[in-house]
């Protein structure tokens, strides 16, 4: 499972995909999702929102307001929000960005949905726990 070619990309159902990576990319397209669902209610003068999560070099983060410079945002799936430095590595990317509102939403299991404050490590940057 780990280490053949038995899956396929969510999105690029012609990419062959080991079936642990089938199954990440796949959460983290659906954390994706739900994090342009509450920003859409957020934001609605965002003119709308890019996505391209996990891939470094479509946009630079993996959600992007239309409107430039107002809404930045990172998205993993992970068993914990600490996880291989995955939400202080997402933090530290948009610590850097000049959007007005940024924010990180991951989801793990045995988190409640919603804003996680205590995860909030840079200042400006909310941290958000989505749940399916």
């Amino acid at each position: 499972m780990k280490f053949e070619q038995m899956g396929r990309h969510p999105i690029e159902k012609d990419r062959p995909l080991n079936l642990i990576e089938q199954i990440n990319q796949t959460f983290t397209y659906l954390v994706a999702l739900k994090a342009t669902e509450w920003l859409l209610d957020q934001h609605p003068d965002a003119g709308g929102f890019r996505l391209a999560p996990g891939a470094t070099m479509a946009l630079p983060f993996d959600i992007m307001s239309v409107e430039p410079c107002l809404v930045n945002a990172e998205t993993f799936a992970a068993t914990h929000p600490g996880s291989n430095r995955k939400l202080a590595k997402d933090l530290a990317k948009l610590s850097a960005s000049s959007a007005r509102f940024r924010y990180a939403f991951f989801y793990a299991p045995n988190f409640p949905a919603g804003r996680v404050e205590r995860l909030e490590a840079v200042t400006g940057v909310e941290v958000h726990c989505v749940d399916f």
